[in-house]
């Protein structure tokens, strides 16, 4: 094997990180990768299946094969050339990383409480013989297992979690989709700024430092008792426009009977009504209203606007605890017991549309008619027109299936991604991989998207303690 290439490390991949992401192999940029046969055997026996991991599994294959189509045994045995050009700020970057299969017998003795018939000490045991036959390269095992990693720091092996998934390296660096500006804002800005009303909003056209580092449709406020708030409605270079944001916070600028409780909601309401705002992503711990002000809004553009026939809610079905296992139903019923926060909400929507038990009653019955309930499992090829949708639960899908949903729009169509990153389900999702921590990073730039961090709960002070001391 041609692996002691001056200056590259060799990695050897775990059977779960081909299942997660099925381009890995071409991740490592100019690294060596090597795949042990007790990897491609456990790939073989998880290809059957229509889960995504089966589904990842069967394009490890595809990718493999496309690879090894027209190899000689001598190619094989030097490496599978995986080079590519990669544009880099710097210019084009030749990238010319080899994969290597395992082709002969590698061993080597593992403590006697570690036996070599289990699939993760067979690679423990062939990561550490290739580092004594090559010991010139740094071999390092790349795994999603935490307890692979840990055993492998026990037997002294360089073991890494694999960080190509991850949007971004911590999660405090995710956008927020709103800002404090500094107390003298105004002296450095202020001097040349125009101001304008157009279609009962005031506009403000500003020049200077601070433009720059802002996006599309971002959240911009002082802390002082002036009170200002405003939204970045374009922004190009040392030019921005910003639009004073609407007042939700009193009965009579309510949504649906809803009035914003803080400045966060404020925002959120803001978003949610925009015409302009096709896509939507709230984040937020449990209680900051998520889930009803996406609902009060929807409801007020659906039956009062008449700007969308009908909302449509859907989520991942993972379950916090025990599966309770199949239910009996069409779909509508059978997503019903995920869909609990949605009826509570509908519930204390519709008490306030009526003063009496049978106007309650009535007025319930008319949001359901107008309340779609859909499960993810059968989005793909579906397009939906006109329509509110709202994806509750967000932080457990993955980016693949983010873009699944969201290819799903289409005109008229606008889409409200809800999500708590504090409470991913989804095993080897993380805050920093998490499909919506995904979306929320790469549509900040685009201005017909706006996101929000809701970081005051309102639900209860039991609830609210709870979060801050639980």
């Amino acid at each position: 094997m041609n692996i002691q290439s001056v200056g590259k490390k060799l990695f050897v991949l775990d059977t779960n990180v081909l299942m997660h992401d099925p381009t890995s192999i071409f991740r490592f940029q100019e690294h060596n990768v090597f795949i042990p046969m007790v990897v491609l055997e456990e790939l073989d026996h998880a290809k059957k299946g229509i889960s995504d991991v089966s589904r990842n599994v069967r394009q490890v294959s595809r990718f493999l094969d496309e690879l090894i189509r027209d190899a000689d045994q001598k190619t094989i045995n030097e490496g599978l050339p995986l080079s590519r050009v990669e544009h880099s700020p710097t210019g084009e970057l030749e990238l010319d990383g080899r994969l290597f299969f395992q082709t002969r017998q590698l061993s080597h003795l593992l403590p006697a409480d570690l036996p070599g018939q289990i699939a993760d000490n067979s690679i423990l045991s062939i990561v550490l013989a290739l580092g004594k036959e090559y010991p010139g390269v740094k071999v390092i095992l790349v795994s999603k297992d935490i307890n692979m990693r840990i055993k492998a720091a026990a037997l002294q092996i360089s073991a890494e979690d694999y960080h190509n998934d991850q949007t971004i390296e911590d999660i405090d660096l995710l956008y927020s989709g709103s800002m404090a500006l500094e107390p003298d804002f105004w002296e450095q800005h202020g001097s040349k700024m125009e101001s304008w009303q157009e279609n009962n909003h005031t506009y403000y056209r500003l020049r200077g430092p601070h433009v720059a580092e802002w996006f599309p449709n971002q959240f911009l406020y002082m802390e002082d008792e002036s009170g200002f708030e405003a939204i970045v409605k374009s922004c190009d270079g040392e030019t921005a426009v910003l639009q004073l944001a609407s007042d939700f916070r009193t009965k009579h600028h309510s949504i649906w009977g809803v009035c914003a409780k803080n400045r966060e909601q404020n925002f959120a309401l803001n978003a949610l009504l925009d015409p302009n705002v096709d896509f939507v992503t709230l984040l937020g711990s449990a209680g900051t209203g998520k889930t009803l002000l996406a609902l009060a809004a929807g409801l007020s553009l659906t039956m009062e606007r008449k700007a969308f026939l009908e909302i449509i809610m859907t989520r991942e079905t993972m379950p916090v605890g025990q599966d309770i296992g199949f239910l009996p139903g069409s779909e509508e019923e059978k997503m019903a017991p995920w869909m609990g926060a949605l009826m509570d909400n509908l519930e204390l929507l519709g008490s306030r549309s009526g003063s009496n038990e049978w106007e309650q009653g009535a007025s319930q019955n008319m949001l359901m008619n107008r309340v779609k309930i859909r499960s993810l499992n059968f989005m793909r090829g579906r397009t939906f027109l006109n329509r509110y949708l709202i994806i509750d639960e967000a932080q457990n899908l993955t980016p693949k299936q983010m873009k699944t949903l969201i290819t799903r729009a289409g005109p008229g169509t606008k889409i409200i991604c809800i999500g708590n990153l504090a409470q991913i389900d989804t095993p080897y999702l993380t805050a920093t991989s998490s499909g919506l921590t995904y979306v929320v990073d790469r549509f900040k730039s685009w201005e017909n998207s706006a996101h929000i961090t809701l970081r005051r709960g309102e639900r209860s002070r039991l609830a609210d303690y709870a979060s801050d001391n639980l």
